[in-house]
């Protein structure tokens, strides 16, 4: 039985019920009719009408002569809120279960059943409950790709569907606030009533959408802008560590007295549009702190105790608006002292993306402070295109597995677009499912499912070719034989910036053609071309299978063209001047369509434009025609000092 996440304690006997053609639904009257009553019953009656079933919704008493599928509260004292019990019977369908989180998780589990075997059910016993009450995604919406609110919507649906209940929208300036439209015009940020409809659908689902806002660093195109930059941290870009990039200026000071009025004017716009009673304020990587207007202070008291003195007062603004903080924890582990210090409520977000994070020791250190906190692994698609999905799975297993040793409060899985994201949702979403059922209960995880249930519930494809091409085309990076943390060549040849810009993310993407054989470069394009070829094979049922389908192809080839790039190069750099000249017209050639072709599936997708995703296609068709390597061999293939942790 291809159930996602697989419940903790299920038995199956011989037999089926079959479902009547007209049946009754019987829900308890106690739920609320708008939030839990009628999307409940919706979620089934979508279910029983794709297989012919009409399905009437009771409530009251209890006695109906079609009741087909019962739920009922029990008293006695749960596991957990998530806990319910799921019977079929040769009488139909009984549910038990103790809070209406439970409800909700029956009927995703009931769905997924009735999607499966449709109106003959097998018989079975299920008892269930979830290690982590707080689960979670967190899709980056701040590096180039800003969802439309209908994306947004069918991601909820998918997510409630594996029982996620948590969502944020990582916000740096693609809210649109209305006093500083210079800076998120061109971005196509999410307005307040789309907000308002997506909260609206989420509590419908069960999902809480918590507020997100980074309020100390990562505020790059705020402090961009003439009216603020006078509360960054420092006024200039200044050289990152090895010299092979420029820091810009992201971070606020803390000291200026003009910042927490700034704060204040984002929060009390932002806020009302969430019902949540969460808020996560961010304030990770502060790299400029120390170096500008607190450099005194700092060097006074210590950059860990100016860091805690600012996170203390956003969290007095935050507790004033009726909200429960949460904050990135990477700072303050590096202060541990200081951990005791921060104010019991506050919830603190331990992240980490590699395969070898140090969870255990990192939960271990919040676990013993008594401070709440969550895991969060990653997706590892970011400068991936086609993802990183070896990565991906080993971070998101290790990050469950420490947090319920050490008391996780929540788990939540983190999805970033660092280097422009154009990565696609088709790329994250195996990612996301693999996440839910970790953070449901990681020892009752079947592997065997994941292929069933995303072509089932996400792709819609019964050939199952679109999934096995998603987790195919995530562990192709392996052919080149190439390890460098959060990226793969496939997402940082193309998207490489312009040397001159001396951007971060991607920084050495036009160097790894002389670090990788060319027989490793075309076994890594061989196999992006063998699983497109598995996806073409796929017959998707609709519209939405349809758009995931093309827009992982479009991924796999860009994936494709930093192959032939790099294979391109290597003819540069060797003198190979007929054989150069063959690729690059035929590389121009490619990455035009690629870019008419990203352009017109954008707004199915996404807001704004595709200027901030994926400039780099003409970036690599200038390179082409100009013919020149921006680093030859002997410079390219000296491997850099890693001094960067990515998010």
């Amino acid at each position: 039985m291809n159930l996602l996440p697989h419940p903790r304690q299920s038995s199956r006997r011989s037999g089926t019920y079959t479902v009547p053609n007209r049946a009754a639904l019987f829900l308890p009257p106690d739920l609320h009719r708008d939030t839990e009553l009628l999307p409940l019953a919706e979620l089934v009656q979508e279910a029983a009408d794709d297989n012919g079933i009409e399905l009437e919704l009771v409530t009251g008493p209890r006695a109906h002569p079609r009741l087909a599928i019962v739920a009922q509260r029990r008293l006695e004292k749960a596991p957990g809120p998530d806990a319910y019990s799921l019977a079929i019977g040769m009488s139909g369908v009984q549910i038990e279960f103790f809070e209406i989180g439970g409800l909700r998780a029956a009927i995703a589990t009931l769905v997924q059943i009735m999607r499966e075997h449709g109106r003959r059910l097998p018989l079975l016993n299920i008892n269930d409950w979830a290690d982590f009450k707080r689960r979670g995604v967190m899709l980056d919406i701040s590096r180039g790709r800003v969802p439309r609110l209908e994306t947004l919507l069918e991601l909820v649906e998918i997510l409630a569907g594996f029982k996620i209940n948590e969502l944020q929208l990582y916000t740096e300036h693609t809210f649109a606030y209305r006093h500083y439209e210079p800076i998120w015009s061109d971005w196509g940020a999410l307005t307040g009533e789309q907000i308002l409809r997506l909260d609206t659908r989420c509590r419908q689902l069960g999902i809480d959408l918590v507020p997100n806002q980074n309020s100390f660093g990562h505020l790059r195109y705020w402090l961009e802008y003439p009216p603020l930059k006078s509360l960054a941290e420092v006024s200039a870009p200044y050289e990152g560590t090895g010299g092979t990039f420029l820091r810009y200026p992201t971070t606020l000071a803390p000291t200026n007295p003009a910042t927490l009025p700034f704060l204040r004017e984002l929060y009390d716009e932002l806020l009302p549009h969430f019902s949540s009673q969460y808020f996560n304020v961010g304030c990770d990587e502060t790299w400029d702190l120390g170096r500008g207007q607190s450099q005194p202070a700092c060097e006074r008291l210590g950059k860990g105790r100016v860091y805690l003195d600012f996170l203390l007062a956003i969290q007095k603004e935050v507790a004033a608006r009726g909200r429960r903080m949460m904050f990135w924890g990477d700072i303050i582990l590096h202060h541990p002292e200081l951990i005791k210090e921060l104010p019991q409520g506050v919830i603190a977000l331990n992240w980490g993306y590699e395969a070898n994070h140090p969870f255990a020791q990192e939960t271990a250190t919040f676990a013993e402070s008594g401070i709440p906190f969550y895991v969060c692994p990653g997706t590892s698609t970011w400068m991936t295109l086609i993802g990183r999905n070896d990565n991906a799975f080993a971070n998101l297993r290790a990050a469950a597995e420490s947090g319920r040793r050490n008391g996780a409060i929540g788990y939540l899985n983190t999805d970033w677009g660092d280097g422009g994201h154009p990565q696609p949702l088709a790329v994250s979403l195996p990612l996301f499912a693999f996440g839910a059922a970790q953070s449901w209960n990681g020892e009752s995880w079947q592997e065997s499912a994941l292929i069933p249930v995303l072509s089932r519930d996400v792709y819609y494809d019964p050939t199952q070719k679109v999934a096995r091409a998603a987790l195919g085309l995530g562990i192709a990076h392996q052919r080149f034989d190439y390890l460098s943390p959060n990226v793969t060549p496939f997402g940082a040849v193309i998207a490489a910036p312009v040397p001159k810009a001396r951007e971060l993310f991607c920084r050495d993407g036009l160097k790894y053609y002389a670090r990788i054989p060319g027989k490793n470069i075309r076994m890594a394009l061989d196999e992006v071309e063998r699983q497109r070829r598995v996806l073409y094979a796929s017959r998707t049922l609709n519209h939405r299978g349809e758009l995931l389908a093309a827009e992982l192809d479009m991924a796999a080839r860009m994936a494709v063209e930093s192959c032939q790039i790099m294979l391109w190069q290597q003819a540069l750099a060797a003198g190979r001047t007929h054989e150069a000249h063959r690729l690059a017209k035929r590389g121009i050639k490619a990455l035009a369509d690629l870019d008419h072709d990203f352009t017109t599936y954008w707004p199915h997708r996404n807001q704004g434009t595709t200027k901030r995703s994926a400039s780099f296609l003409k970036w690599r068709q200038s390179d082409y025609r100009k013919g020149v390597l921006h680093f030859p061999p002997e410079a390219a293939r000296v491997a850099p000092v890693k001094t960067y942790a990515a998010e």
